[in-house]
Order: structure tokens, then C-alpha cells, then sequence
């Protein structure tokens, strides 16, 4: 109804102002017919009543059309039948949405290009690297580690580009599955023993009960642990030589939890640490932060539906723990 008023106030007005212009006109021409003045200001407002109220009982449907937000990209494929002007904005409307469909396709298929691109690069960047720590094993030390050491730096940053790139089509490489806890932890603190060794930072496992298992998809917690793992480390080396990961039950929930020991994260960044890109305080002491770990710790976690929580103080350490819900965790094996 506001809409109505406001397309059709124009019109009222002009309407109006005949009804008092054209007597006051006739009056000072010398007519003095007050009955039929009247009679046809009447007659004036009825016609203009009629014609607001056909229009308004015509185009009812389109009003309320335009003024009620659509709440979902196919709803301007909706029809509103009635007038030539609905037809029109019918026609509009399809047309419009037939172009934004072929953009987004064309935005889609660059960005499916995009990550096919990135996905070979990063398998053959792969290749080369195990070529050079084989190579390195030849050597002699130093020289030797500190190739791996470099060489398992780039593997890592590979694997963090490679999982970013398919971040957004992540739901299409899900697998869930029961997942046993401690056998993943073991296949994580495996694949990082070098990591461990190098920085002097040792992983210790608490585990409440043998066999917890959850619902979820194991590359990608995998991924998640690796992430936790890493930042753990980094923060903690050179102030102590262990962290601890622990999985527990919660009021019915599955927990895994990596804490460290470390310098800690101020809090004035602790609300902002899962944000893309940032570093925080932190990041200005360590150099190889990207911002970009816990990011996609929070990102892969929402999608797999797990819950995040986070706690640190400064110069004694930080937890950050996964959640697995009450759906999401198994009996016990």
C-alpha cells in the first residue's frame, strides 16, 4: 500500500489541486453556482477514487512483489500475472537472471580451472622436492638437514595452498566416516617426527579412554591436527620441549585437544586469530606467519560441523581444542 501511495501521490496531488483551481476559476469568472461546484468536485473525486482503486486492485500482486526482498536468487524467476507492466518486469527479471546464471557459470569454470591448475603444480612441485631429500640423504650434516629442513618447509606450504584451493568446493571431498582419535594423533605425530626432532618439541598423548572415534572425514581432520600441531611447535620452541594432545569426553561430546606451552597469544588477538591473513602480534616475532593456518583450522571445522574453542595466556601457553558433537561421536571401541 505505501508503494501505491507513493507512485500514485503525484497524481492525488494534481487531482486535488483541479478540485479547488477550477472552481476558485469559475467563481472569479463570475459564476456563482455553488451546487454545481460542488457537484462536480464530486463527480471528480469519485472518477479519480475509481481509477486509484482499479489500479490498486490490478497490480496488488506486483506491490506486494516489489516491496517483499526475495529470499532466494530463483525467486525472480517468479511470475506476476495481470498488467502489461508486470509482463515487462516478468521479462526483465528472467532475462536478468539468465545473464548473472551464464557470468556465474563463466566465474565458476575460471575458478574450476584455477584449482585444477593449482592441484597439478602442487603434485609436481611434489616431485622435485623428494628428488632433493633423497639427494640430501647423500650428504654429509649439516648440510643434509638443512636441506630436508627447507625442503619439508616447502611440502608444507604446498599442502597449505593445495587445501585452500579446494576449500571452496570442500564439501564435494568430503568422506565421513568413523575416525578412531588416537590412531589419527599417531599417523599425525608420524608424519611430523622430523618437525618434532628438529625443533626440539615433543608430543605427549593423554587419552581418556582407548578407541574414541567420531564421524568425519579423516583427510581432513587429518589436516586440521597437522595445522594445530605446527603452530604449537612453532610457538613453543626454544621456551619448552613438549606439548600435550589429549582426547576426552565432555558432556557426551568427543574432544580433541592440542595444548602447548608456549609464549601464548595476547588478548586482544585471541578474537581475531581466525581471521584470513592475520598475524597479530605474534606474527610480527615470527616471520613465517602467514595468517592463514588457524583460518582454515575454522573453516574446514564449520564445514564438517565440529566446534572450535580457543584459550592462551601470554607466556604460559595456548589450547585450542575441536569439538565433535553429541551426533558425531561413536561408542566407544
Amino acid at each position: 500500500m505505501k508503494l501505491f501511495l507513493r507512485e500514485h501521490l503525484l497524481l492525488i496531488v494534481i487531482q486535488l489541486s483541479q478540485c479547488v483551481i477550477i472552481p476558485i476559476l469559475f467563481w472569479l469568472d463570475g459564476y456563482r453556482g455553488i451546487g454545481v461546484i460542488i457537484y462536480s468536485i464530486f463527480l471528480s473525486l469519485v472518477v479519480i477514487s475509481v481509477f486509484l482503486i482499479y489500479q490498486f486492485v490490478s497490480r496488488k500482486n506486483l506491490y506486494q512483489r516489489l516491496q517483499n526482498p526475495m529470499g532466494t536468487l530463483d525467486g525472480s524467476l517468479e511470475t506476476t500475472e495481470g498488467t502489461p507492466l508486470s509482463e515487462a518486469l516478468n521479462q526483465l527479471l528472467t532475462t536478468q537472471y539468465s545473464l548473472y546464471r551464464e557470468e556465474l557459470q563463466k566465474a565458476e569454470d575460471r575458478q574450476d580451472e584455477h584449482l585444477l591448475y593449482m592441484d597439478r603444480w602442487v603434485h609436481q612441485m611434489k616431485t622435485p622436492l623428494s628428488v632433493i631429500e633423497l639427494t640430501a640423504q647423500t650428504l654429509d650434516e649439516p648440510e643434509s638437514s638443512s636441506i630436508r629442513e627447507e625442503t619439508e618447509r616447502m611440502r608444507n606450504g604446498l599442502n597449505t595452498v593445495l587445501y585452500m584451493a579446494r576449500l571452496r568446493t570442500i564439501e564435494e571431498d568430503f568422506q565421513i566416516k568413523p575416525v578412531t582419535l588416537s590412531k589419527l594423533v599417531h599417523e599425525v605425530n608420524q608424519e611430523n617426527k622430523r618437525f618434532y626432532i628438529r625443533s626440539e618439541v615433543y608430543p605427549q598423548l593423554n587419552e581418556e579412554k582407548p578407541g574414541i572415534a567420531v564421524e568425519t572425514d579423516e583427510k581432513w581432520l587429518f589436516f586440521l591436527l597437522t595445522q594445530l600441531v605446527h603452530n604449537a611447535v612453532k610457538y613453543s620452541t626454544g621456551k619448552t620441549k613438549h606439548l600435550v594432545i589429549s582426547i576426552y569426553e565432555r558432556s557426551g561430546e568427543s574432544v580433541l585437544e592440542v595444548k602447548d606451552f608456549g609464549i601464548g597469544i595476547p588478548v586482544v588477538d585471541q578474537k581475531r586469530v581466525f581471521n584470513k591473513f592475520y598475524t597479530g602480534e605474534n606474527g610480527r616475532k615470527f616471520r613465517e606467519s602467514t595468517g592463514m593456518g588457524l583460518y582454515l583450522v575454522k573453516e574446514v571445522a564449520e564445514r564438517l560441523e565440529h566446534g572450535i574453542e580457543l584459550e592462551s595466556v601470554i607466556g604460559e601457553g595456548t589450547t585450542v581444542r575441536i569439538i565433535f558433537s553429541k551426533t558425531q561421536n561413536l561408542t566407544s571401541m
